[in-house]
């Protein structure tokens, strides 16, 4: 999504302890974090992993929405292998019937070529979930499944980026198997450079500020 880079430079040319800006390059495995400001119930505090980003359109997926639903009562043969808290993430508001899943390989496996397994950014890879789980256990460290993702238009994320509905930051492979009840909206802001990082501070209801 290679070795193992505990400061993994971040997707789109920045380094985590960057601060970002107009002039960051979005990309595959770029984190779109969602503006304070953006307040749609979809997408407020959301992080959102981009798997693809062309001139065609973007796609992604929500890290940070655990669902109630357990993977082992969707997709049992995967448990194991699921990262805490083991529960199908709601990736976003298209295709929800549809499953997806993102994968971290160990340190050192080389994605390219294996069967299943398509490469995202450094150590991140999209897992098709009719594998053979026990090859794909010796393989990666853990995997999140998703339900529905998020998807753009040709030109619709520009046009969001433009209004600043969204904060285009680097990812860490880290990022993707997260708990749920890990404030990842906070965490990566708290990452960047200033101003950015300041916007960790924002109340979840600006009326008690």
């Amino acid at each position: 999504m290679g070795p193992d880079r505990s400061n993994e430079s971040a997707a789109g040319g920045a380094s985590s302890g960057e601060s970002e800006g107009a002039g960051f390059e979005v990309s595959s495995g770029t984190l779109l974090v969602a503006s304070p400001e953006l307040i749609e119930p979809t997408f407020s505090r959301t992080v959102v992993y981009l798997i693809e980003h062309n001139e065609s359109g973007s796609l992604g997926v929500v890290l940070n929405r655990p669902s109630e639903s357990a993977v082992h009562g969707v997709l049992p043969q995967w448990h194991d292998l699921a990262a805490k808290p083991k529960a199908v993430f709601v990736g976003g508001p298209v295709n929800q019937s549809a499953a997806l899943c993102l994968g971290v390989v160990k340190a050192g496996v080389d994605a390219s070529g294996i069967r299943g397994l398509q490469p995202v950014h450094g150590r991140v890879v999209l897992v098709d979930l009719d594998s053979d789980v026990e090859m794909m256990d010796e393989l990666l460290d853990g995997v999140r499944v998703f339900a529905g993702y998020s998807g753009w238009g040709m030109g619709q994320l520009d046009d969001e980026l433009g209004r600043d509905d969204w904060i285009p930051c680097g990812s860490l492979h880290t990022d993707v198997l997260l708990p749920g009840s890990v404030d990842l909206w906070g965490r990566v802001l708290r990452r960047q450079g200033l101003p950015t990082a300041l916007l960790a501070t924002h109340p979840v209801d600006v009326s008690v500020n």
